[in-house]
Order: C-alpha cells, then structure tokens, then sequence
C-alpha cells in the first residue's frame, strides 16, 4: 500500500442503540489515527443514518445474554431472556445504557455521527435497502451517501481491514 493511508470498511447491518457505538467509535477512532474510513449501513443499520429513527434507538434484553440485573448490588446475575420478554424490558434496557454512556461522558449516538462527519467519514446507506425499507434519501442525514454495493466494495477493496458489525 505504500504511502497511502492505511483504509478501514465496515458494515453496519444492526439498528440498536449498543449496536450503533461500535462502528461509530472504531470509525472516530480510525480517522483519528489518519486512517480513510467508510461505514457501509445496511437493513436496520440505515436507522442509525435515518434522521427520526436515531434518536430512537433501543436496546433489546431479548437474545442478549451479557444483559446485566438493572441493580448493581447483584454481580455476576445475568438476566434470563424470558424476562426480558416483559412489558417494559426494553425501555429499562435502553434506560440503563444511556445512563451507563452519560456516566462514562461518552458522545450519544448522534453527536458520534457529527464526529464521523466532521472528520470526513464515508457513510454509504445502500441504496438496495432503503428502497426494501421504504427509505428515501430525504430521510437519512445529509452526509449519507445512497450507495450500491459496488460503490462500496470498491471502497472497501482497497481496505486495510474490513469488519461486520
């Protein structure tokens, strides 16, 4: 590769608030570092790029088995997936991790965005899921680049390292 600048390519494919933090740190990371960066966001990872959707990005205790007790005071509890199953479950979970990221003075989801924007990440949306989706370009962030997978791939081609989250 030479003197080019090392490249990462990442598929975004999950539209949940824990899911979201993943791309979107190690992209903030990356270009941090000099690092050409692209974020490939797909089915219900075009949520994160979606202006209205974003800001209501849930965590499911469902299939979630890492999914701590709300109280501290039982480590090592896990919480069953049939209780996540109850009314309210998820708000709680969702509850729990944004205080866990305010706690920690971690950027909300859409101030990561801005971050991403602001150091020139590429955000491609495929173009393939937001018409299965009913999604429009109107709908996404303006920094949201309707892309085929072509584009993409083209893009990642070229990729140091390449991730699925």
């Amino acid at each position: 590769m030479g003197d080019r600048p090392k490249r990462l390519a990442m598929v975004a494919s999950k539209g949940t608030l824990d899911m979201a933090y993943p791309p979107l740190i190690l992209a903030t990371t990356a270009v941090s570092m000099g690092w050409e960066t692209g974020i490939f966001f797909t089915f219900y990872g075009l949520d994160i790029l979606h202006k209205e959707r974003v800001k209501h990005l849930q965590v499911s205790p469902i299939g979630n088995p890492a999914m701590p007790p709300p109280l501290a005071a039982m480590p090592g509890f896990k919480v069953p997936n049939l209780l996540g199953a109850l009314p309210g479950m998820t708000a709680m979970a969702t509850m729990m991790m944004q205080g866990w990221m305010a706690k920690a003075k971690m950027p909300t989801v859409t101030d990561m965005l801005d971050l991403c924007v602001d150091a020139d990440v590429k955000l491609f949306a495929c173009a393939t899921t937001m018409g299965v989706m009913g999604i429009k370009q109107e709908d996404l962030i303006p920094a949201a680049q309707c892309a085929g997978a072509t584009t993409f791939l083209d893009f990642a081609g070229d990729a140091s390292v390449s991730l699925f989250i």
